[in-house]
């Protein structure tokens, strides 16, 4: 509680509270203060003399002071405006230190943008990979039809590459809305980051100098370790940029403990024992305003066709998704520092399978399919491949058609072919309802992303086998083998299979 004097441009009183709220030792301290100057960060008190005096009385009028200590504080006033002989226009004020509230107000605004952007992409990407697989399939079904000598092939080789690039972008989308499916184990990120070193040389180039601080005793965590090399590497393409006359990248690891939990750019990172990567550069810097857009898709200072504004956005999305945090502090000519914090864990290593992958054979079939996919190019796509190559093909929209197909059929399905996210009846659940009543079907799933629909069958089995979208159909053909022949692996254990890949996508 205080009063001002409008002419005099001081306080006339001020009680404790608002002593200590403005960071001062004493009410002669604030008393002795000129508000226009030293309340004010841009020195202008223009904005709180025309808005609490435009009436008699006035409430809840926001408006940022300065205190002591020069951090902003926001202060929330109420009061009325009185006359006094000696000093003229005076406001009578209760102030209210609002700033926690308004830093939590923004927090929850940015968290829903991202969470919207995330959305937003991930839907696209999930779209855009059906019908990147009907322009990928069929440029492969013509080519495989024309032959590598025809006139054509040249042109539908070139169809194909640029499906394949568009397909690593929607790759990227899929990491930014964290519905990728990830293969989480417990590393050491030291291993990891002196491994993915050996491939940076060539990537930043050799005006750049390299720098390891590793700490000799790291803790654990549990993440997917393909993506944080692809967190690694997009944060060194980062630096790269920007540092276009060379420069010095220094790469660092250290356990960090948050006892009471910690706050960075208006996100609080609960409590706990995490795992610290930063990547530093000494590029060019950036100020507060592209900072606080560092992580949203499509963003970037680069020139046109120089970066898609995925990256960081990527990098954004697999450390949300492996349950940490990424933060950037970065000055104008001063460089830049990421900072990943991931939950340490205290299990041993789970080493990663060190068994050779074995290239298939391509090999014709003749075993009955059922192929589930509500995109109706992308399914006819799937029919006329796996006919092609000898397969009896039954195809539905959704699962309730696929229920009834299979009904009808009097023979033996071998294998269910489903998309994961479907109208009316998911995958998962349709795999669950043919198990029951046929008994005998495997299932490969298809995904263009999961949306966390095959999480409960892992949990629950333990086992699966599915292919991601966008795929050729060689690589469909060879899981399918792979699933008819599972049978003969299972009297020894389950099958975990992960997804196949196009060639240039991460």
């Amino acid at each position: 509680i205080g009063s001002i004097s409008i002419l005099h441009d001081r306080f006339l009183r001020a009680n404790p509270a608002l002593v200590k709220l403005l960071g001062y030792q004493s009410e002669a301290e604030v008393l002795g203060l000129t508000i226009s100057r030293d309340l004010y960060p841009d020195g202008d008190a223009s904005g709180f003399r025309s808005q609490p005096t435009r009436a008699e009385f006035f409430s809840a009028i926001e408006f940022t002071w300065k205190c002591k200590d020069g951090k902003p504080v926001v202060v929330r006033a109420s009061g009325r405006r009185i006359s006094n002989p000696e000093s003229g226009e005076v406001l009578e004020i209760i102030a209210e230190d609002v700033t926690a509230r308004r830093l939590l107000e923004e927090q929850l605004r940015h968290a829903q943008k991202m969470e919207a952007l995330g959305q937003l992409a991930g839907s696209v990407a999930h779209d855009f990979n059906n019908l990147l697989g009907v322009i990928i399939g069929y440029s492969e079904l013509l080519s495989a039809e024309f032959g590598p000598e025809a006139p054509a092939s040249r042109r539908l080789e070139m169809i194909k590459k640029a499906g394949v690039r568009a397909a690593s972008l929607t790759s990227q989308l899929l990491a930014f809305s964290r519905r990728q499916v990830l293969e989480p184990r417990v590393l050491n990120l030291n291993s990891l980051v002196t491994e993915t070193q050996k491939m940076l040389q060539r990537l930043v180039g050799e005006d750049i100098e390299q720098n390891l601080v590793l700490a000799p005793s790291l803790g654990k965590t549990k993440a997917d370790p393909g993506q944080l090399v692809q967190v690694i590497m997009n944060l060194a393409v980062n630096a790269r940029d920007a540092m276009p006359g060379g420069g010095k990248l220094t790469i660092e690891t250290e356990n960090v403990n948050f006892d009471d939990g910690a706050d960075f750019y208006d996100v609080s990172v609960p409590r706990g024992e995490y795992v610290m990567l930063s990547v530093t550069d000494t590029g060019t810097g950036m100020d507060e305003q592209t900072r606080r857009r560092l992580f949203e898709p499509f963003f970037t200072t680069k020139v046109a066709g120089k970066g898609t504004g995925l990256g960081l956005a990527t990098v954004y999305g697999i450390v949300k998704q492996s349950g940490g945090f990424v933060f950037a502090d970065s000055e104008l000519g001063k460089g830049t520092r990421f900072r990943v914090y991931l939950p340490r864990v205290d299990q041993p290593v789970e080493k990663a399978s060190v068994e050779p992958v074995k290239t298939r054979a391509i090999q014709s079939g003749s075993a009955t399919l059922l192929v589930v996919e509500d995109e109706r190019a992308f399914r006819e796509l799937l029919h006329e491949g796996l006919r092609s190559m000898g397969y009896q093909v039954l195809v539905a929209s959704n699962g309730v058609e696929a229920l009834q197909v299979a009904e009808e059929y009097d023979g033996q399905i071998r294998v269910l072919i489903t998309d994961v996210i479907m109208p009316q009846m998911s995958g998962p659940e349709l795999a669950e309802c043919l198990t029951k009543a046929r008994g005998n079907i495997d299932v490969l799933y298809m995904s263009g992303y999961t949306d966390d629909k095959l999480a409960p069958i892992v949990e629950s089995r333990g086992e699966l086998i599915w292919i991601q979208k966008p795929f050729y159909i060689d690589d469909l053909v060879r899981k399918i083998q792979e699933v008819l022949e599972r049978k003969v692996a299972v009297s020894n254990g389950p099958v975990s299979a992960p997804a196949a890949t196009l060639p240039g996508v991460d």
